[in-house]
C-alpha cells in the first residue's frame, strides 16, 4: 500500500484517480479548498472500504501548505507519490482576460505545484517517492484564446523536466501527464468549448492514466 496526496482533489479528476487508486488498496489524501467537497469524495472512498484521509489547504500560500505538512506529520503520515492535479483555467483573446483571472491560473497552476512539490520533497527523497504533474496538452503547443493557460502549463513542463534533472540519484522520479480536455465544470463559464459532452468524464480520464501509469517521465492521453 502506498499513500498518495492528490491536490484538488474535492472534484474532477482529482477525485476519479482518488476513487481509483483506493480501489487498488492504496491510502489516498485528499487536499483542496473546499470542506464539503472533500468531505463528499472521503464519503464515498470509505464507503467502499478505501482508506482515505482529508486535509483543508490552499497550495497557492506556503503558509497553508507548511502547515499542511505538520499536521500531516502529527498524523504520522509520510506520502510515497505527490500528484499535482489542481488546476484553473481562463479563455478569450488576451486583451480580454481579467488581471485577476491571470494571477488565478498562474497561481493555482504554476506556483500551487511549485509550492507542493517543494513542501513533500524533503518527505520523497526519504521514501524514494514520485511526482505526477497532470499538465494536459496545453503543455505540448500553443493554443487560440489560450495565451495565459497554455503559459502556465508550459511552465510546469519545464518544472517537470528540470526536476528529472535535479532528481537524479536522489530515488525521486516525476512524472508530466498530458491529456486532452474532460468534461467537467472546469468550462462551465467559458465558450471556448462548443461541446463539453464531446469530451471524456474525469472517471474515463483517471483509469486512462492509471493504466498508461508505468513509472515513465511521460504519459500522453486522447492527444
Amino acid at each position: 500500500m502506498k499513500t498518495i496526496l492528490i491536490t484538488g482533489a474535492g472534484s474532477g479528476l482529482g477525485a476519479e484517480l482518488a476513487k481509483q487508486w483506493a480501489t487498488k488498496g492504496h491510502h489516498v489524501v485528499l487536499i483542496g479548498r473546499t470542506k464539503q467537497k472533500l468531505e463528499s469524495i472521503d464519503k464515498e472512498i470509505k464507503d467502499n472500504k478505501g482508506i482515505c484521509s482529508i486535509y483543508e489547504c490552499d497550495i497557492t500560500n506556503p503558509k497553508e501548505l507548511k502547515k499542511l505538512k505538520q499536521a500531516m506529520d502529527r498524523d504520522n503520515l509520510q506520502i510515497h507519490m505527490l500528484v499535482n492535479n489542481a488546476g484553473s483555467g481562463t479563455f478569450g483573446a488576451l486583451e480580454d482576460i481579467t488581471i485577476s483571472d491571470i494571477h488565478k491560473v498562474i497561481d493555482t497552476n504554476v506556483k500551487g505545484t511549485i509550492f507542493a512539490t517543494q513542501t513533500f520533497l524533503p518527505t520523497l527523497k526519504s521514501m524514494e517517492g514520485r511526482i505526477m504533474n497532470i499538465i494536459s496538452t496545453a503543455g505540448l503547443k500553443g493554443k487560440n484564446h489560450e495565451t495565459v493557460y497554455v503559459a502556465s502549463k508550459y511552465a510546469i513542463r519545464g518544472f517537470t523536466e528540470s526536476l528529472w534533472k535535479e532528481l537524479e540519484g536522489t530515488g525521486v522520479s516525476a512524472t508530466a501527464v498530458y491529456m486532452g480536455g474532460m468534461n467537467t465544470p472546469f468550462w462551465a463559464n467559458s465558450d471556448h468549448i462548443n461541446d463539453v459532452s464531446r469530451l471524456k468524464s474525469p472517471f474515463e480520464k483517471a483509469l486512462q492514466i492509471i493504466e498508461e501509469d508505468e513509472g515513465q517521465n511521460e504519459i500522453f492521453i486522447d492527444r
